[in-house]
């Protein structure tokens, strides 16, 4: 599954890529895995990780190039390559590396440090919004977020608010942004519609939070569906893994690299796992294989 923290595309402050995408480089994983989770965690970077659908690390081969010809803003140049990945901080919290690039982003979208306030050149409006949490998990990651931003002078509040007024917010889009997940499968298909389509970011309560309206991501959608042979299905699907990545609709978080079992050692697994993970009842007693 993909986690992030989802931006809401609707709201002015978040309309312009180039601020997502600069914001997103603020999260710094490191600091928060090595402090919060004792390292335990592996960051996340696209929507199909660790499967055959994922674009990360892979070059995008002729099929993909094929399809995403017509939309030639749709993929950034490092992600087309499958060079791309989430900026890496030295875990400091404070990675000055990181924070010049961020702010490289930000005046590429008009922004400047003024003030020790990060203001909109053209207006003078400070760059301001805030994250929506539902529990003390969520609380906890979005405080270590606002740490880092506020050192380039951006201003964030954090609200955690009881799960029925966040489930009421966030059907009626009253978020800047939010926690999210977009559960994987590696049979997508006709539920992308409802999770990315320009025709569902109108529709109150659907899944299409961040409100993309990308007619990339549409005909990537419809070609997926489409799609009667294995390898072109795997290409569509990596082509559109490209396109949500390079839109930047999100802060991607992490995933768990293992899946962490306790047992008694009078039980042992099979030799070879099933490829959607741990299957208990294929399990033996040792006692039993011995015999």
């Amino acid at each position: 599954n993909m986690q992030g923290i989802a931006f809401n595309t609707r709201r002015p402050v978040f309309s312009d890529v180039r601020v997502r995408r600069a914001l997103s480089m603020l999260f710094d994983f490191e600091w928060v895995n090595r402090n919060i989770y004792y390292g335990l965690y592996k960051r996340t970077g696209g929507f199909w990780d660790n499967s055959e659908l994922s674009s990360i690390g892979r070059p995008a081969d002729d099929r993909e190039r094929a399809l995403l010809a017509p939309y030639p803003d749709a993929v950034t140049p490092d992600v087309l390559e499958g060079t791309w990945r989430p900026a890496q901080a030295d875990g400091s919290g404070r990675d000055r590396k990181v924070l010049r690039a961020s702010l490289s982003q930000f005046k590429e979208a008009g922004y400047e440090l003024k003030d020790r306030k990060l203001v909109n050149s053209a207006t003078g409006e400070p760059l301001t919004f805030e994250i929506l949490t539902k529990n003390e998990d969520e609380e906890k990651l979005a405080l270590a977020f606002v740490r880092t931003l506020k050192l380039l002078g951006i201003e964030v509040s954090v609200r955690t608010v009881d799960p029925s007024q966040f489930e009421d917010r966030r059907i009626k889009r009253d978020f800047d942004m939010v926690f999210n997940t977009w559960y994987a499968s590696l049979s997508p298909g006709g539920e992308q519609y409802g999770r990315w389509s320009s025709q569902a970011a109108d529709a109150e309560g659907s899944f299409n939070i961040v409100g993309a309206k990308d007619p990339a991501i549409d005909a990537l959608i419809d070609a997926m569906v489409g799609a009667r042979s294995k390898e072109d299905f795997v290409s569509t699907v990596r082509a559109f893994d490209r396109v949500l990545i390079s839109g930047a609709y999100a802060v991607p978080l992490y995933h768990v690299p293992d899946i962490w079992m306790a047992h008694w050692n009078t039980v042992s697994p099979p030799a070879k796992h099933s490829l959607y993970g741990d299957e208990v009842d294929t399990w033996w007693s040792t006692g039993a294989a011995k015999n």
